[in-house]
């Protein structure tokens, strides 16, 4: 659209939408999204049913959520900071820290949402190309590092690839950055990391880095994409100017309530979460055996290189009732779903493998 009412910054006008993965039907395994193919605990249902006070406001800080969190990572409540999904703590710390004439960094490709939330903020973009493996080449990040650099995202493991960054490479990159320059460690698969030597922001928040932020959610491992609540570590002062850009309220009583209750059942949850790690292995190698070369895989999907087949590979993955998402001229990804899905993803798989 380019003929608006009122005058648009051009911008975001020129902007595409978050492109949401496409929603399946009845017959079809939605394979799109990187939803946690479980449905939610019992205790977290009926914690969810008994927030009912749908007429009044939340509190704004969960601050029940932010106290279990502060436990966990050892810090002090105000160095949590609880949001609608982590990608809303992502705008607000591009708004808080960026501007006109100010570069986000990134690796590309990564996390579709990344390009937008510098656009929204008014900077710019700057992206280094994956390496070899679809993962982070640190050192080209680190040395593309200028001046105008006001925010950094490290996404470990890589959405939408799979591989991580290790914690040496991570210490390593952390010594050529300027203090004053944020770090986002986006972590927002690490429940599914089995790979020894990945990065853990609990350890990089302990080693004492003040310009770090490390964002996890619920969305994903604990199956409470529904919900849209996730939240970021740092320290205090980063997280306050985050919370000045922020929507008030937007945390819903019955996301605190399912993320409580999620956390109660979590060895539960984890045990859920270690079968879908060891499905995507058996997925992932079942696709290398098949012609594809996936790199490693350690969210829960996997990633088929296929560059400028991307839509036409996913157009026969949607003739057989399976939804992936692809990314044009890059790749496909598929969420590892049902076990049910895992044969009939290797057969259509195998059927347009690069020959």
């Amino acid at each position: 659209m380019t003929d608006f009412p009122v005058r648009i910054r051009p911008e975001i006008a020129a902007l595409p939408a978050y492109k949401q993965g496409r929603q399946a039907g009845s017959e079809a395994f939605k394979l799109s999204s990187n939803e946690n193919p479980f449905d939610p605990l019992p205790g977290v249902v009926e914690a969810v049913s008994a927030a009912g006070a749908f007429n009044r406001y939340p509190d704004a800080s969960s601050p029940r959520l932010r106290a279990r969190l502060a436990e966990r990572y050892r810090v002090a409540d105000d160095a949590v900071h609880v949001a609608a999904g982590s990608v809303s703590i992502l705008y607000q710390l591009a708004q808080a820290t960026s501007g006109p004439g100010d570069e986000i960094l990134f690796s590309w490709r990564s996390f579709e949402a990344y390009p937008g939330l510098a656009t929204v903020a008014g900077a710019t973009a700057a992206t280094v190309p994956n390496d070899a493996a679809g993962g982070h080449d640190l050192d080209a990040m680190a040395d593309a590092v200028t001046d105008r650099t006001r925010m950094i995202i490290v996404c470990s493991p890589n959405n939408p690839t799979g591989p991580v960054v290790t914690q040496d490479a991570f210490d390593a990159f952390l010594t050529r950055v300027p203090g004053d320059v944020l770090v986002v460690l986006d972590e927002a698969y690490a429940e599914f990391v089995t790979q020894p030597g990945a990065v853990d922001g609990r350890r990089v928040l302990a080693a004492g880095h003040p310009n770090v932020v490390v964002l996890r959610t619920f969305s994903k491992a604990y199956g409470l994409a529904g919900l849209r609540v996730g939240y970021a570590v740092g320290d205090p002062r980063i997280l306050s100017a985050a919370r000045t850009t922020g929507i008030p309220l937007s945390v819903t009583a019955a996301a605190e309530e399912a993320a409580l209750a999620s956390l109660d059942a979590e060895d539960e949850l984890l045990e859920r979460v270690g079968v879908i790690a060891q499905r995507r292995d058996r997925l992932a190698a079942r696709l290398r055996e098949a012609g594809w070369d996936v790199p490693e895989a350690q969210g829960n999907f996997v990633w088929l290189p296929a560059g400028d087949r991307a839509l036409e590979v996913a157009a026969v993955f949607e003739a057989q009732d399976l939804i992936v998402r692809p990314f044009a001229g890059d790749g496909v990804r598929i969420t590892v779903g049902e076990e049910e899905s895992l044969d009939r993803v290797v057969d259509v798989a195998t059927s347009v493998a690069p020959r």
